[in-house]
């Protein structure tokens, strides 16, 4: 899967606090040794303005953290578990790694 260069040139502008201008893309694209596409950097800048991207990664955070604070209140009443469990997963962990490497 190809990631597309325009898109982290906006992601960083946007993270370093700089305007999502068409010259502002091309400079993060020349840069990144890139040969950018004016009608494309274009087209992308327009798109931007007025996007939140705080609101987006907020609200593409909200899942995850619902589900981490919604896991432990499904099992509140968690069993200690025993050193030999452990112990067990440990080893099962171990195997697995070792399979990786032959």
């Amino acid at each position: 899967m190809k990631i597309d260069p325009y898109l982290h040139a906006v992601l960083l502008l946007q993270g370093a606090g700089k305007e999502l201008s068409t010259s502002n893309i091309e400079g993060v694209l020349k840069a990144a040794g890139v040969t950018p596409d004016e009608a494309k950097a274009k087209v992308l800048a327009e798109a931007v303005k007025g996007v939140s991207f705080e609101e987006l990664l907020k609200a593409a955070a909200m899942p995850v953290a619902a589900a981490a604070v919604a896991a432990p209140a499904a099992g509140e009443k968690k069993e200690e578990k025993k050193p030999e469990d452990n112990a067990k997963k440990e080893e099962a962990a171990a195997e697995g790694l070792a399979s990786l490497f032959g």
